[in-house]
Order: structure tokens, then sequence, then C-alpha cells
């Protein structure tokens, strides 16, 4: 029963996935490259471990985080028009990202790994949260409504509550509830001034 559970919170997160790379490709979202490939590297380290740390089927869904990313960028450099100008305020966010895995490799502990990978996918956050607060028609609520929804399925089934269980999938939920408040808070105004 758990394996569907998962199964399903992973149809969920890479449906969100294959809306945001259409769009990339159609040149409507524009992705932050530094954000995605920052994106990329951190859950799949916090996924390795996870996994050495003993949890199972309950990283499925930071594993996707890992991959999907990996996919986006890659559709960011089909279209020319996919491709969010980056500022000295993206590297530089990007590298501290990268310090964050950096420590984690020397530390080789799991829970410390954990934690600066969650570090490190925060501060990759940081560009397109920006760009999502300023620019929210640049991006797709999809993928992050559908990582939302798809993590939180994948909570349902988890067997230890431990730190190294819960600490990554909370923070995806966290910084998804994040984007979708930044993507839509626009429409949240629009009806308060309405009322």
């Amino acid at each position: 029963m758990i394996q569907y559970l998962f199964l399903l919170g992973a149809l969920i997160q890479l449906s969100g996935l294959v809306i945001y790379i259409k769009e990339t490709v159609k040149g409507k979202t524009m992705p932050n490259r530094v954000t995605w490939l920052m994106w990329s590297i951190a859950p799949l380290i916090g996924t390795a471990a996870a996994f050495s740390n003993g949890v199972t089927w309950a990283v499925t869904p930071v594993f996707i985080a890992g991959i999907g990313p990996l996919l986006v960028l890659a559709a960011s450099f089909l279209n020319k028009k996919a491709y969010w100008q980056l500022r000295s305020f993206d590297y530089l966010c990007g590298f501290f990202s990268f310090s964050a895995l950096l420590l984690w490799a020397i530390t080789k502990n799991p829970v410390i790994a954990i934690v600066f990978a969650i570090i490190s996918d925060g501060l990759a956050a940081v560009p397109t949260l920006l760009k999502s607060w300023q620019y929210p028609e640049t991006e797709t609520a999809a993928v992050y409504i559908s990582s939302f929804f798809g993590v939180l399925l994948g909570l349902s089934a988890v067997k230890q509550w431990s730190f190294s269980e819960l600490a990554f999938p909370v923070y995806l939920i966290l910084i998804n509830v994040l984007f979708i408040i930044f993507l839509f808070r626009n429409r949240f105004m629009k009806k308060k001034a309405i009322v």
C-alpha cells in the first residue's frame, strides 16, 4: 500500500514537471538556470544521504525533486526565450548553495548532509523566489502545486518519524507553499480589493 502512495505522489510531481517543461519549451516559462541546476544537485545529495542512513521509499519524492530540475534545466536550452537573465545575485546564491554542498562532502555525516542539502536548496531557491514575487508571469505554478501534493502524499507513508525521513520532505512542502503564495498573491490581493 505504501508503495502505491509513493507512486501516486511521484506521478503527481511528474505531471507538474511535464507542464513546466512544456511551458519552458514554448518560452512562456523562463527558469532561472542557477536555481534549477542547484535544485537538481541538492535533492540528489539529500537522497543519497537519506538512503545511506537507511531511508528507502520515503526518499522517493526527494529523488524526483532532484531529477525533475535536471529535465527543466535541459529544456531551458531548447528555446532562447526560455531563459531568465542571470544577475550577480543569482550567481552569488549559486556559489553559497554549492558551498553548502562542499561542506557536506567534508563532513560525510548523513544528518549533516541533509541539513546542508536543505540549506543549499533554499539558497538556490532565493533567485526564483524573488523572480516569482516580481514577475509571476515567468513561472508556471503547476510544478510547485504538484510538488506540494506529491511530497505530502509521500509523508503519509513515513514509517519512522526521524530527522532523516522528515527533514527534506518538510522543507520541500514549506518552500512549495512559499512559491504558491508568491505566484498567486496578485489574485488573492484582487479578491480582497473587490470585497
